[in-house]
């Protein structure tokens, strides 16, 4: 696993810098090499932009940003032709989309229309603006911020857009000796331009198809079969997992088997990743919370 060192020192080098989160840094890292893209749903102020911003720098990535808004047009994202008078003719000007790190800031503070806008990037690594496509830079990583649906101003993401997020996580507040480690200590923003990378581009994708190689077994795999059936079958539940979420699950599964150094894939690889995976993209019905409903499955459900 060549790529696994560089990989390492970047996730030690944000976790100087995301105090308190060790498990939320892993998962964004998971889903990264796991070629998916995150969703963080948090109140605002702790800390999604500031792992959005330092997992891109601390990776060598180029990274951007998209404030989401109810006034936000799709062409604010994906970039459209404009007119120049000088070749007479229209040129493509590439929307901040094109990056390999994208900050989509509250991202459920724009409308549907909006929203639906990354779907094609996310999904097929390119775009199409007036019939042309435009392939995205690799990697490309989606990494949203997303508040709470309770706050005023805030849209719900359609479940198609949130199909697309690989992982979904919380961070929430800090325990008090990371919060009083932030309260004494340099601003993580300042602190953060004198890191250099840990890592390149070349590298993550490197990784990226190392994870791909990571081994499940027939009886691992029989685990997660038996755990996308039970959400199926459950009476709690509205809709189980689709296809797309159980590829979702192995993918997860592998990139998390890779960060612990090993080269297959464990039923404890499966187990971090399943609430991250899974509880976004089931729907309970009304007598119980999906989240809580995952949980149940995840205690019933054994490897044979």
């Amino acid at each position: 696993m060549t790529a696994l060192p560089q990989l390492l020192a970047a996730q030690a080098q944000i976790n100087t810098l995301v105090l308190g989160k060790p498990q939320a840094v892993n998962l964004a890292l998971t889903c990264l090499l796991a070629n998916g893209h995150l969703l963080i749903e948090d109140q605002p102020g702790v800390g999604k932009t500031l792992l959005a911003t330092t997992l891109a720098h601390c990776l060598g990535l180029r990274t951007a940003r998209i404030q989401f808004a109810s006034d936000l047009m799709p062409s604010d994202i994906t970039g459209s032709h404009i007119y120049r008078k000088d070749t007479e003719r229209f040129e493509f000007k590439a929307g901040p989309v094109f990056t390999q790190v994208l900050l989509a800031d509250e991202i459920n503070r724009a409308p549907s229309k909006s929203q639906s806008a990354l779907l094609q990037a996310m999904e097929e690594r390119n775009i199409s603006v007036d019939g042309e496509s435009h392939a995205l830079p690799a990697p490309f990583f989606v990494l949203a911020t997303q508040n709470p649906l309770s706050q005023i101003g805030t849209f719900p993401l359609p479940e198609s857009q949130l199909d697309r997020f690989l992982l979904r996580v919380s961070l929430g507040l800090p325990d008090p000796a990371s919060e009083r480690a932030l309260l004494a200590g340099q601003s993580p923003r300042a602190t953060l331009l004198t890191l250099r990378p840990a890592t390149t581009g070349a590298q993550v994708l490197m990784a990226q198809k190392e994870v791909e190689q990571i081994h499940a077994s027939d009886a691992l795999l029989d685990y997660v079969q038996a755990l996308i059936a039970a959400t199926r079958s459950h009476s709690g539940l509205a809709q189980g997992l689709s296809p797309r979420g159980a590829l979702a699950l192995m993918a997860a599964t592998k990139a998390h088997a890779w960060l612990a150094g090993r080269p297959y894939a464990t039923a404890d690889d499966v187990q971090a990743v399943w609430m991250a995976v899974v509880a976004h993209r089931v729907i309970g019905k009304a007598s119980m919370a999906a989240q809580d409903i995952c949980t149940q499955i995840l205690s019933a459900v054994h490897l044979s």
